[in-house]
């Protein structure tokens, strides 16, 4: 019973932070994955790789797009204009400023809109955005500003957490080009499913803790393996690709997770 449990909490996969993929425990649902009939908004417009989902409103060509408008970008207090690209402070009345909805996370750490980032690109920028926003830099300003310092900061760890993990910054680059990753989708990929009843006969006659380090470092190869896979989908635009590795990777994530547990 307990095996059983365990192994329908690795098909499981919880709705936390910043994962948008759920992969939910029974087997025999069938899985509809994201297609030009399952959406019919999308369109496929490159002719020389039609796998790659387009929005209606967009010409062939990859483009990224946000739906939020930005604000105005003159200050609230003073209405004088920014005199950089992130407006955090007014520079003639030094106001701190609401968040601009369309900046991007990739924007906001000044990355160019890729899934393969230098280690340590993140660190270093997010702490000096921390450092800028901290409270105790705040605590003489007027509500209003403590409240768009707080949203401020706020922004900035969801843009951290979310592109300083390989899967979800992987959905994240996904919804910038307007390509959905659904929630609720149900596995029901042949290979998948012989692969996830292969590894949880390998758990379950496992005797030792060795073992099961054995088959942990065996799922962090494939997961690597998946990670890689996502990064040349998406520089080829392969949307079809692209998603099964997003699942593959939620799928041997979660079972890493899982089997660290049992240690």
């Amino acid at each position: 019973m307990k095996s059983l449990k365990l192994w329908r909490t690795i098909l499981r996969i919880n709705h936390h932070q910043h994962h948008h993929l759920r992969v939910l425990p029974s087997l025999t649902q069938s899985l509809s994955y994201t297609s030009s009939s399952s959406i019919p908004h999308y369109y496929f417009t490159n002719t020389s790789n039609p796998n790659f989902l387009h929005t209606s409103s967009y010409p062939p060509s990859l483009r990224f797009f946000s739906s939020s408008k930005p604000i105005d970008r003159r200050c609230w207090n003073c209405n004088s204009g920014p005199t950089s690209d992130l407006f955090l402070v007014c520079d003639s009345c030094r106001c701190i400023q609401p968040i601009d909805p369309s900046h991007d996370y990739f924007h906001i750490f000044a990355l160019e809109k890729k899934f393969d980032i230098e280690e340590g690109s993140l660190e270093g920028k997010y702490k000096d955005w921390q450092k800028k926003l901290h409270p105790d830099l705040v605590h003489s300003k007027s509500e209003r500003e403590k409240e768009y310092a707080a949203d401020q900061s706020s922004r900035v760890i969801d843009a951290y957490r979310t592109l300083n993990d390989s899967l979800s910054r992987a959905i994240y680059l996904m919804k910038l080009h307007g390509v959905h990753v659904d929630e609720e989708q149900t596995v029901s990929d042949p290979d998948l499913l012989a692969e996830i009843m292969e590894l949880r006969e390998s758990v379950e006659d496992a005797t030792s803790s060795q073992a099961l380090k054995e088959i942990q470092n065996q799922v962090d190869v494939k997961l690597k393996e998946w990670t890689e896979l996502f990064g040349r989908a998406y520089n080829r635009q392969d949307t079809k690709e692209a998603l099964n590795a997003i699942r593959r990777i939620t799928y041997y994530k979660r079972a890493s997770e899982e089997i660290v547990k049992r240690l």
